[in-house]
């Protein structure tokens, strides 16, 4: 068989970090999204009807304060990924593991269960941590040195493919994890599950470059993104000899008239915006994380208010579909989608947008029948 979402059919589009309460929105506003598994189930179900190719989940333990106390609910990234796979047809789910917090046999032996349910529509993105009130809320450390982090996130990538290539028993010696007699069965559906590996750090993107299919980044825009894709591109071909492809996420909002989408943006991103969590989530960032640099956050406060500080796209169909054509003329080879409210806004997105894409030759619009 194989795995869909490692086939090259174009511009991949996923849904990002529906299964948080918030969504990707810290706002007060009336109606946003509640990251409950009704809502999450009724948005799969409608992404796999029209085609959408992934759906990727944040694993957060604490929220973010404020007074909605922004990602104060997540759902478990496996649980919610194996329910989601048993329930939909054609998507992928993509199951976001932190390395410190989960013991690399057992992640192991999950995900191959998520894989067996999805019939090889698994995935897995793998982070190396950055969040110290998440590590002090779970008895643990976060290292202090960046590279520290990655060390440990490698040789956990390297105990769980061994777990699912090995033939029979094992042993395993690192600096982090030492195994003995450890056997992994069943194995994966079709080989390794696909990567993706969701970090902007210059080791974040040489880890993607040696591991991942999909490396998962933040960028101001299609700008300087162009650079960064040509990066990790030629560090994966030339270091590791291998291919990876790059992605990005956004926040959308999709009306008829751009001024509709302007105002609606500034009413929950910027009148509604719960500052507070705002704060905290970029001050966070700024101390213990490098997924974005110092300018970034210092002029990115609005972007965090309304998605993340991930890309906006905010306007009509046509506008959005020539930004995302401008994503991908820069090399980039998919984007995550948020929305405010995902399922209500899922549908108008899907049907006046994706046409266009096709038109563009960025992406089939039908892709039930690839």
């Amino acid at each position: 068989m194989t795995r869909p979402l490692l086939e090259n059919t174009g511009f991949e589009l996923g849904l990002f970090a529906s299964n948080c309460s918030g969504g990707f929105t810290p706002t007060k506003a009336p109606g946003r999204w509640t990251g409950s598994w009704e809502d999450n189930l009724k948005l799969a179900q409608v992404a796999d009807e029209v085609g959408l190719d992934f759906i990727l989940p944040i694993a957060r333990f604490i929220g973010y304060g404020g007074e909605t106390n922004f990602h104060g609910g997540v759902l478990d990234p496996v649980a919610w990924g194996s329910g989601l796979l048993a329930l939909t047809q054609r998507i992928s789910v993509v199951a976001t593991i932190h390395t410190a917090f989960n013991n690399p046999v057992i992640a192991a032996k999950q995900l191959v269960t998520m894989d067996h349910i999805g019939e090889g529509r698994a995935g897995i993105n793998i982070v190396a941590g950055w969040n110290k009130p998440e590590y002090e809320a779970l008895g643990g450390t976060l290292l202090d040195a960046h590279d520290d982090r990655y060390a440990q996130a490698q040789e956990w990538w390297d105990v769980v493919r061994t777990v699912w290539n090995a033939d029979g028993q094992f042993d395993f010696d690192g600096d982090y994890y030492q195994l003995k007699n450890c056997e992994g069965m069943p194995k994966p559906v079709d080989g390794d599950l696909p990567v993706l590996n969701a970090g902007s750090s210059p080791q974040g993107r040489s880890f993607a470059s040696r591991n991942a299919n999909f490396a998962f980044t933040n960028v101001v825009g299609p700008e300087d993104g162009a650079e960064v894709v040509a990066k990790i591109e030629a560090e994966a071909r030339e270091t590791y000899d291998r291919e990876v492809r790059v992605l990005t996420n956004s926040h959308v909002v999709c009306r008829p008239t751009e001024k509709e989408a302007v105002e609606f943006r500034d009413w929950y991103g910027d009148e509604l915006a719960d500052w507070d969590a705002v704060d905290n989530l970029m001050g966070l960032m700024g101390a213990n994380a490098q997924s974005f640099s110092k300018e970034m956050l210092a002029t990115f406060r609005a972007r965090f208010a309304a998605g993340h500080g991930s890309q906006p796209l905010i306007g009509t169909p046509e506008q959005i579909a020539e930004r995302l054509r401008e994503f991908s003329e820069a090399g980039f080879q998919g984007m995550t989608l948020a929305f405010f409210n995902y399922h209500e806004e899922l549908p108008y997105f899907a049907e006046n947008v994706l046409p266009l894409l096709d038109e563009m030759g960025i992406r089939p619009n039908d892709r039930s029948q690839l």
